[in-house]
């Protein structure tokens, strides 16, 4: 999640820099061309530019407002996930062993917190596993420039790669042997849950009442797993996207046969002060192409996405503190060079 309140002109460069490049070499190029040659013929009329240029922006504009949608629900999804832990902690500290003090109440209450922050941290390392479409994986042409800012986004957070030593903090080594046997292994941590929470009312620890209400919690933390992972495992639909994409290249490509001639007629100084106009023109529909096409992947690995490991650490530290754990807490995760993850 970026942070900043504005971008610097380094940040736009670092997202479009290739970009704007590319157009800016094309641009240059109809101009010199025209210029140079007086090729009248491969000048095109303004009217059809600017009436693809009009289609062109309603569609990137639908495609905004559906990637949008996407962060935002996965972003609502992990503030649901907030509020359930909390509400799922708090009654199982509340709890009070009626028979007299035991131990092994207070560590069945402890495991099954520990249990669901090793939870959290082992969604977020699922949801992090790259699809085809996503651009880690499958934008060929700039995927190096993606997974550099991978690179660069796990340096600048120690914390990003660690979800194993989480694990082996918070679980058992039983339950940590299991995870080479389940293919969803988030899935099965809130299983183990219910189980521990059934023999906690079979034991007369927590009324049927109470084993009621923790379960609702469990399957409260099932369906937003399941809404996290139907926008991870389905995409924005591609017909869509590519549409875009391909009437935004369409669009740039005929953008300076269209105003190099336009700009002609205030002479030829005019040549070249389209080339400027142009770079503006194709850059700003560039820049609202790529705003949705990576908006629309909240669980990415990149800059864009919704901040998990610092909405699990979050959480971490309030369940613990619930626990009476106040000394050696870990670290709340903050912003790096303008970005939160």
């Amino acid at each position: 999640m970026i942070t900043s309140k504005y971008f610097s002109y380094k940040q736009v460069l670092h997202i479009s820099g290739k970009h704007l490049l590319l157009v800016a070499i094309w641009c240059t190029l109809v101009a010199t061309l025209f210029y140079i040659f007086n090729w009248d013929w491969m000048i095109i009329p303004w009217v059809p530019v600017a009436l693809i240029g009009t289609a062109e922006a309603f569609l990137v504009g639908f495609k905004n407002n559906q990637a949008y949608d996407r962060l935002w629900e996965a972003r609502k999804i992990w503030g649901g996930i907030v509020n359930s832990s909390r509400s799922f902690s708090a009654m199982i500290n509340a709890f009070e062993n009626n028979k007299g003090i035991d131990e092994n109440f207070n560590n069945k209450k402890r495991t099954i917190i520990y249990r669901h922050i090793a939870w959290l941290y082992q969604l977020r390392e699922q949801l992090l596993i790259p699809t085809d479409w996503e651009h880690l994986y499958a934008d060929e042409n700039f995927v190096s420039v993606d997974q550099q800012r991978n690179r660069l986004i796990k340096a600048s957070f120690p914390d990003y790669n660690r979800t194993s030593i989480f694990l082996h903090k918070y679980l058992s080594e039983k339950e940590l042997e299991e995870q080479s046997i389940y293919k969803n292994f988030a899935t099965h941590l809130n299983a183990i849950q219910s189980k521990d929470i059934i023999e906690l009312k079979n034991e007369g620890w927590i009324s049927d009442f109470n084993h009621m209400q923790l379960q609702e919690c469990i399957n409260e933390f099932y369906t937003l797993q399941g809404q996290a992972e139907r926008i991870k495992k389905f995409p924005s639909p591609r017909q869509f996207a590519n549409t875009a994409y391909i009437f935004n290249i369409l669009f740039v490509t005929i953008l300076p046969l269209g105003l190099v001639s336009e700009f002609a007629k205030l002479g030829d100084w005019g040549i070249w002060v389209s080339i400027p106009f142009c770079i503006i023109v194709g850059w700003i529909y560039i820049i609202m192409e790529l705003v949705g096409d990576y908006s629309e992947n909240p669980f990415a690995g990149l800059m864009f996405d919704v901040p998990m490991l610092s909405i699990c650490r979050g959480i971490e530290i309030d369940l613990l503190q619930m626990m009476g754990e106040h000394e050696d807490l870990p670290d709340a995760v903050v912003s790096n060079n303008g970005v939160l993850m």
